[in-house]
C-alpha cells in the first residue's frame, strides 16, 4: 500500500486549521483541542514544520505558531517533503548512490516508467497549495484533473 504516514496527516490537519485563520498564530494545545490530534503528535509535528521553514513560532503571552508564508504560496510537495521525506513511490526512484538501489536494478524494466509515475506524483502535488486543500473538493479535483471520465480497465483485450 502507498499512502502518508499518520504524522503527516496530522501536520496537514493542523495546517489546514492555521490557514483558515490566517495571519494569526495559535498553541499547540489550542490546535489540539480544534482538531482533536493528540497534544504530544501536535508538538512534534510543529516542531518539525517550523524547522522546515513551514511555520513560524512566536514566544511570549500572544505566541504560538504561524504560517511562515501565505496558504496559497505554500505547495504540498514543500509540506509533505518536510514531514515525510522527499516523495519517491520506489527506493531507486530517488536513489542517486554509486552502489545498486535494489538487486534487480541491472535487469529492471520498469525503472524508468516509475520515474515518469513519480514525476506525475510530484507534479499534481506541486500544483497545490495548503489554500487548495481549505477549498471544497470540486476545485482540487480540477486542478489535479480528476474531473475527466476515467477510462475503461482492460485486461488481456477484453473490457471490464
Amino acid at each position: 500500500m502507498f499512502r502518508m504516514s499518520k504524522m503527516t496527516d496530522y501536520g496537514l490537519v493542523l495546517l489546514t486549521e492555521l490557514a483558515r485563520d490566517e495571519g494569526t498564530t495559535r498553541t499547540a494545545r489550542e490546535l489540539a483541542e480544534a482538531t482533536r490530534v493528540p497534544l504530544p503528535s501536535v508538538s512534534k509535528v510543529l516542531k518539525g514544520l517550523q524547522s522546515a521553514g513551514v511555520l513560524v513560532s512566536h514566544r511570549g503571552a500572544t505566541g504560538g505558531y504561524g504560517l511562515a508564508r501565505p496558504a496559497a504560496s505554500l505547495p504540498l510537495t514543500q509540506i509533505i517533503t518536510a514531514l515525510e521525506g522527499p516523495v519517491a513511490i520506489t527506493e531507486c526512484v530517488q536513489h542517486t548512490g554509486t552502489e545498486p538501489a535494489c538487486e534487480l536494478e541491472s535487469v529492471c524494466r520498469v525503472r524508468g516508467h516509475w520515474r515518469v509515475i513519480n514525476q506525475a506524483i510530484q507534479d499534481a502535488l506541486g500544483r497545490l497549495t495548503l489554500a487548495d486543500l481549505c477549498a471544497p473538493t470540486p476545485r482540487v479535483e480540477r486542478l489535479v484533473g480528476l474531473n475527466v471520465p476515467a477510462r475503461p480497465v482492460t485486461t488481456g483485450g477484453l473490457s471490464s
